[in-house]
């Protein structure tokens, strides 16, 4: 082979590998990963609530940190129970759950999570509800704004 096909040869492998890869899916990630909302909580308390999100493919978490809720106790780690309600896509419902949080002292704003859930490509979710249950009692907590920037698209 001559010197100058060769070069011609490399230069086709190289432009077919680089097309190949700017051919590839885009992985898919969620926008925005955090967003915030008020709550409020019934007799235990009212207050803001911030969200993250993260995404690995069709599964999903999101955390939880709200003042609507602070711990009367000590509460330790991996035992606060909680469902996030999200609207999908504006008309049907999904849950995130989990009874993952960090130890939580007296006094302090509740979190929780991450809450596991599952997303497909294009899903928009927007919180409605978080239930938080601690030691037996349970707490509902219904949004009263509209997530902020807006819903988590995936």
């Amino acid at each position: 082979m001559k010197h100058g096909t060769l070069r011609t040869a490399t230069f086709l492998i190289g432009t077919l590998a680089a097309g190949t890869l700017a051919m590839a899916p885009a992985a898919h990630a969620v926008d925005p990963t955090t967003a915030t909302l008020a709550f409020d909580c019934g007799s235990f308390g009212s207050g803001e609530a911030t969200l993250t999100a993260t995404q690995d493919g069709t599964a999903a978490t999101i955390t939880v940190s709200t003042d609507a809720i602070t711990a009367p106790i000590p509460i330790s780690a991996n035992s606060v129970e909680s469902t996030l309600t999200l609207t999908t896509n504006g008309s049907g419902t999904t849950t995130f759950t989990g009874n993952a949080n960090p130890a939580i002292p007296a006094g302090s704003a509740v979190s929780t999570g991450p809450l596991n859930g599952t997303v497909a490509a294009g899903d928009s979710l927007e919180a409605t509800s978080l239930t938080v249950v601690v030691f037996g009692i349970t707490a509902t907590c219904n949004a009263t704004t509209p997530q902020n920037p807006g819903p988590f698209v995936f």
